[in-house]
C-alpha cells in the first residue's frame, strides 16, 4: 500500500512539473512572438475566447525599406498573418492596437482592406495616434475606440521625391485621394464633404494643411465609434464573438 501511494505521489509531481514546463514554454513563445512581430493570442480569459492581438506601430512600411533606426510595421508581415487569422479555426476575434504616424499609402490601404474583409469580429483601439493612412486602418474594423488623449491627423495625400508637374500627376493624386476618402467614409459615419473639409484645413497645422482630432473630437466627427481603453475594446470583442459563432 505504501509503495502504491508513493508511486501515485510521484506521478502527480511529474504531472505538475510537466504542466509547469508547458506553461513556461508557452509564455516564452508568447514573449518571443511579441518581441519579433508585436502579436500574441489572448486566451486566458474566463470565456475561453481566443483573441488575436495585432499592433500597428511607427511608420507603415511599403515597398521600400525604411531606416533600421525607425519603428515600422511591415505590410508583408501583416497581410499573411491576416490571411492566417481568417483561415484559422482557433481565432475568435481580432484586436488591433494603433500608434502610427502613417506611411505608405498602398500598404496602408492593403492592410485596411484585409481587415475590413475578415469574417471574424474586429475591434481597433487608437493609442497615442493613428495619423494619415492610419485613419483607414482605424476605421476598417467592426468597432473602433480611441483613448481620451489619442490623436488622428487628417490631411491630403503627400508624395516625397521628384514630382512631374503635369495635369496627369494631379489627376493621379486626386485618384489616390478619392480611394482613401471613399474607404474611410464607407467604414465610418463622417460625410465625405466634411472629411475633405478637415483635410484641407489651413489654420491648424503650421507648415501643412489638415486637422488634428483629439480623443472625443474624432468620435464627434463620426470617424471613431467611441472613447475608451483596453478593457472597453476587449469587452466589446467578447460581446461580439458569440454573434459570429
Amino acid at each position: 500500500m505504501g509503495s502504491s501511494k508513493s508511486t501515485k505521489s510521484k506521478d502527480n509531481q511529474n504531472k505538475d512539473e510537466n504542466e509547469k514546463d508547458k506553461k513556461r514554454e508557452n509564455e516564452k513563445q508568447k514573449d518571443e512572438r511579441i518581441e519579433k512581430v508585436g502579436q500574441v493570442t489572448l486566451d486566458e480569459n474566463v470565456l475561453h475566447h481566443k483573441i488575436h492581438l495585432l499592433t500597428i506601430i511607427g511608420e507603415i512600411e511599403g515597398h521600400d525599406n525604411l531606416s533600421s533606426n525607425a519603428k515600422t510595421t511591415k505590410y508583408e508581415h501583416i497581410l499573411p498573418q491576416l490571411a492566417a487569422i481568417e483561415d484559422s479555426g482557433e481565432v475568435d476575434g481580432v484586436l488591433i492596437l494603433l500608434n502610427t504616424m502613417g506611411g505608405d499609402v498602398e500598404a496602408g490601404l492593403a492592410i485596411a482592406e484585409m481587415i475590413a474583409s475578415l469574417s471574424k469580429p474586429t475591434v481597433s483601439l487608437v493609442l497615442g495616434g493613428s495619423h494619415s493612412i492610419g485613419v483607414p486602418i482605424a476605421v476598417s474594423t467592426d468597432y473602433s475606440y480611441i483613448v481620451p488623449t489619442g490623436t488622428m491627423v487628417i490631411h491630403p495625400v503627400r508624395l516625397s521625391g521628384m514630382v512631374i508637374g503635369v495635369q496627369q500627376t494631379f489627376d493621379y493624386f486626386k485618384q489616390i485621394q478619392n480611394r482613401i476618402t471613399g474607404f474611410v467614409c464607407e467604414h465610418c459615419k463622417i460625410p465625405k464633404p466634411r472629411l475633405e473639409e478637415l483635410m484641407m484645413e489651413t489654420g491648424m497645422l503650421t507648415k501643412d494643411v489638415g486637422t488634428v482630432l483629439v480623443g472625443r473630437e474624432a468620435v464627434e466627427e463620426g470617424i471613431i465609434c467611441e472613447v475608451g481603453g483596453i478593457s472597453d475594446a476587449i469587452g466589446k470583442l467578447h460581446d461580439m464573438i458569440p454573434d459570429r459563432v
